[in-house]
Protein backbone atom coordinates (compact mmCIF):
# COMPACT_ATOMS: atom_id res chain seq x y z
CA UNK A 1 0.00 0.00 0.00
CA UNK A 2 1.51 3.24 -1.03
CA UNK A 3 0.01 6.35 0.62
CA UNK A 4 0.35 9.99 -0.08
CA UNK A 5 1.37 8.93 -4.14
CA UNK A 6 -1.05 10.48 -6.49
CA UNK A 7 -1.52 8.74 -9.87
CA UNK A 8 -3.59 9.54 -13.07
CA UNK A 9 -5.37 6.69 -14.04
CA UNK A 10 -7.07 5.71 -17.34
CA UNK A 11 -10.75 6.02 -17.77
CA UNK A 12 -11.32 2.50 -17.44
CA UNK A 13 -10.11 2.25 -14.06
CA UNK A 14 -12.03 5.01 -12.95
CA UNK A 15 -14.98 3.41 -14.38
CA UNK A 16 -14.54 0.30 -12.73
CA UNK A 17 -13.69 2.29 -9.44
CA UNK A 18 -16.80 4.62 -9.87
CA UNK A 19 -19.14 1.70 -10.89
CA UNK A 20 -18.01 -0.82 -7.13
CA UNK A 21 -18.62 2.27 -5.62
CA UNK A 22 -22.11 2.25 -6.93
CA UNK A 23 -23.40 -0.11 -4.68
CA UNK A 24 -24.97 0.81 -1.65
CA UNK A 25 -23.51 -2.15 0.68
CA UNK A 26 -20.10 -1.70 -1.09
CA UNK A 27 -19.93 1.28 -0.09
CA UNK A 28 -20.48 0.71 3.11
CA UNK A 29 -17.76 -2.42 3.12
CA UNK A 30 -15.05 0.57 1.88
CA UNK A 31 -16.47 3.15 4.49
CA UNK A 32 -16.07 0.56 7.79
CA UNK A 33 -12.52 -0.51 6.41
CA UNK A 34 -11.53 2.85 5.90
CA UNK A 35 -12.96 3.00 9.29
CA UNK A 36 -10.56 0.30 10.57
CA UNK A 37 -7.29 1.92 9.61
CA UNK A 38 -4.82 0.10 7.61
CA UNK A 39 -4.07 -3.51 9.69
CA UNK A 40 -7.90 -4.17 8.40
CA UNK A 41 -11.01 -6.70 9.81
CA UNK A 42 -11.00 -10.07 9.25
CA UNK A 43 -14.36 -11.53 7.11
CA UNK A 44 -16.42 -12.44 10.19
CA UNK A 45 -15.43 -8.90 11.81
CA UNK A 46 -16.56 -7.03 9.08
CA UNK A 47 -19.73 -9.19 8.39
CA UNK A 48 -20.19 -8.49 11.85
CA UNK A 49 -20.07 -4.74 11.97
CA UNK A 50 -21.79 -3.67 8.35
CA UNK A 51 -24.76 -6.79 9.17
CA UNK A 52 -23.57 -7.89 5.84
CA UNK A 53 -24.09 -12.10 5.20
CA UNK A 54 -20.87 -14.14 4.24
CA UNK A 55 -22.03 -14.82 0.93
CA UNK A 56 -23.19 -11.56 -0.14
CA UNK A 57 -20.48 -9.97 1.75
CA UNK A 58 -17.50 -11.72 -0.96
CA UNK A 59 -19.54 -10.64 -3.73
CA UNK A 60 -19.23 -7.06 -2.89
CA UNK A 61 -15.32 -7.57 -2.12
CA UNK A 62 -14.60 -9.19 -5.18
CA UNK A 63 -15.24 -5.68 -6.90
CA UNK A 64 -13.97 -4.25 -4.52
CA UNK A 65 -10.62 -6.20 -4.80
CA UNK A 66 -11.08 -6.11 -8.79
CA UNK A 67 -11.38 -2.21 -8.78
CA UNK A 68 -8.05 -1.99 -6.37
CA UNK A 69 -10.40 -0.48 -3.88
CA UNK A 70 -9.40 -3.47 -0.74
CA UNK A 71 -6.56 -5.68 -0.38
CA UNK A 72 -7.28 -9.28 0.90
CA UNK A 73 -4.45 -11.02 2.68
CA UNK A 74 -4.17 -14.99 4.40
CA UNK A 75 -3.14 -14.42 7.78
CA UNK A 76 -3.25 -17.56 9.56
CA UNK A 77 -6.81 -19.50 8.73
CA UNK A 78 -7.98 -16.43 8.54
CA UNK A 79 -8.80 -13.91 5.46
CA UNK A 80 -8.26 -10.25 6.07
CA UNK A 81 -9.65 -7.27 4.57
CA UNK A 82 -8.19 -3.95 3.88
CA UNK A 83 -8.60 -1.03 2.13
CA UNK A 84 -6.48 0.51 -0.09
CA UNK A 85 -8.84 3.38 -1.07
CA UNK A 86 -6.65 5.79 0.26
CA UNK A 87 -4.59 6.48 -2.94
CA UNK A 88 -7.60 5.26 -5.00
CA UNK A 89 -10.08 7.75 -3.79
CA UNK A 90 -7.35 10.97 -4.76
CA UNK A 91 -7.01 9.66 -7.57
CA UNK A 92 -10.63 9.30 -8.73
CA UNK A 93 -11.01 12.56 -7.20
CA UNK A 94 -7.72 14.26 -9.70
CA UNK A 95 -9.67 12.33 -12.33
CA UNK A 96 -12.90 14.16 -11.89
CA UNK A 97 -11.23 17.19 -11.65
CA UNK A 98 -8.76 16.86 -14.45
CA UNK A 99 -10.99 15.31 -16.91
CA UNK A 100 -14.47 16.64 -16.21
CA UNK A 101 -14.17 19.99 -14.87
CA UNK A 102 -11.20 20.93 -15.71
CA UNK A 103 -13.08 23.82 -18.05
CA UNK A 104 -15.71 24.51 -15.11
CA UNK A 105 -13.89 27.94 -15.05
CA UNK A 106 -13.01 29.21 -18.20
CA UNK A 107 -16.18 30.68 -20.33
CA UNK A 108 -14.44 30.46 -23.17
CA UNK A 109 -14.15 26.45 -23.50
CA UNK A 110 -17.24 26.54 -21.78
CA UNK A 111 -18.83 28.42 -24.71
CA UNK A 112 -16.53 26.85 -27.96
CA UNK A 113 -18.44 23.54 -26.06
CA UNK A 114 -22.02 25.05 -26.89
CA UNK A 115 -21.06 26.03 -30.07
CA UNK A 116 -19.86 22.80 -30.95
CA UNK A 117 -23.56 21.29 -30.55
Amino acid sequence: MTHGIEKDISIEDAAQAFAALGSEQRLGVLQTLVRAGPEGLSMGELGKRTGVPGSTLNHHLRFLVHAGLVEQAKQGRSVICSSVAYDMTRSLSNFILKNCCADANNPDAHNASQEDR
